[in-house]
Formats: C-alpha cells, sequence, structure tokens
C-alpha cells in the first residue's frame, strides 16, 4: 500500500492535470453527439470551400433526414 500512496503524491500534478484534459475531451465529444443528433454541425458555412458541400445539402433535402 506504500507504494501506491508514494505513486499518487508524486504524480499527483499529473494524474490531476490527465483528469482535467479527460474531462475537457469528453465534454467536446459529448456536445459534438448531441449537436449531430439535433441536426447542427461543426461546419463553417463556407460551401464554396467545401470538398463534401453536396453530400451535406443532399442529406439536409432528404425528408427521412434528422
Amino acid at each position: 500500500m506504500t507504494n501506491m500512496s508514494e505513486f499518487i503524491h508524486e504524480y499527483l500534478g499529473s494524474i490531476i492535470i490527465g483528469l482535467i484534459v479527460l474531462a475537457v475531451l469528453t465534454l467536446i465529444i459529448v456536445k459534438e453527439v448531441k449537436d449531430r443528433r439535433s441536426g447542427r454541425s461543426s461546419c463553417g458555412g463556407n460551401c464554396s470551400e467545401c470538398g463534401a458541400c453536396h453530400a451535406c445539402h443532399e442529406k439536409r433535402q432528404d425528408p427521412s433526414y434528422k
């Protein structure tokens, strides 16, 4: 048990930073999933510069697309 407590004590700062980074990444992924499910995307709205513009607009015109 002493080895584990020494490890935690020695690397506490790294563990905390790692947990913060993991929490931020989790929040980003959850937000992206919610946005996609609600029909929003991370699209910048500049269709003239987008290589997948036709695919995006075809889906939105399809009545079965949600």
